[in-house]
Order: C-alpha cells, then sequence, then structure tokens
C-alpha cells in the first residue's frame, strides 16, 4: 500500500510541477508559489506512508490538488483522476498486504 501510494503522490507532484510551468504565463506569483507548495508537500507526503497519519495528509492534500483547478482550469479533471488513483492504491495495497500477510502465515505453518 505504502509503495502504490507513493508513487501516486509523487508523480502528482511531478504533474502539478509541470502545471506550474504552464501557468506562469497567465498567473500571478502567489498562485504559482501556491502550487509549488503543494507539489512539494505531495512529495514531502510520500515519505510519510511509513505512518498511518501519512495517508492523513497525503488524503488531504488531495483537496488542495482539485482545488489548484482555480489556478489551471484543467485540474479540476487531473485532480480527480489523481483523486482516483489514490483511492486505488489504498484499495488495491490493503489487499496486496492481506494477500501477503496470508501467504507468509501459510508458510510458516509449513514444517
Amino acid at each position: 500500500m505504502r509503495v502504490l501510494g507513493a508513487s501516486v503522490l509523487v508523480m502528482e507532484s511531478l504533474t502539478l510541477g509541470f502545471a506550474i510551468l504552464l501557468a506562469t504565463k497567465d498567473h500571478t506569483s502567489t498562485a504559482l508559489m501556491y502550487g509549488g507548495l503543494i507539489a512539494l508537500l505531495l512529495f514531502l507526503a510520500a515519505g510519510l506512508l511509513k505512518r498511518r497519519s501519512g495517508f492523513y495528509i497525503a488524503s488531504a492534500l488531495q483537496i488542495f490538488m482539485i482545488a489548484f483547478g482555480f489556478v489551471v482550469p484543467s485540474f479540476f479533471i487531473i485532480g480527480v483522476i489523481f483523486v482516483g488513483l489514490w483511492a486505488a492504491a489504498i484499495i488495491v495495497g490493503r489487499k496486496g498486504e492481506a494477500a501477503r500477510a496470508a501467504h507468509l502465515a501459510s508458510q510458516a505453518e509449513k514444517p
């Protein structure tokens, strides 16, 4: 779950960084700093996924990712796509960890 979540967060951070490059022509420096801060926080949140609180922080950052759509309107759609990927990473990651735990338990029972 942690690896999938971290990969989604890093890709979000990179995508937002490229969106800031697109926004440089039309927007103020405040909006660009807002985007840069979100991109940095997403990148740092990938490292915080070792703890349960990291998942809560990263989930809260998804809202700010969608809110960046007020700066670059296409980010409403991109943000929703990444929220779906984030949810899928959590769901698939939990299933994968459960399967791994079951496999390890069955291996431990064999002599």
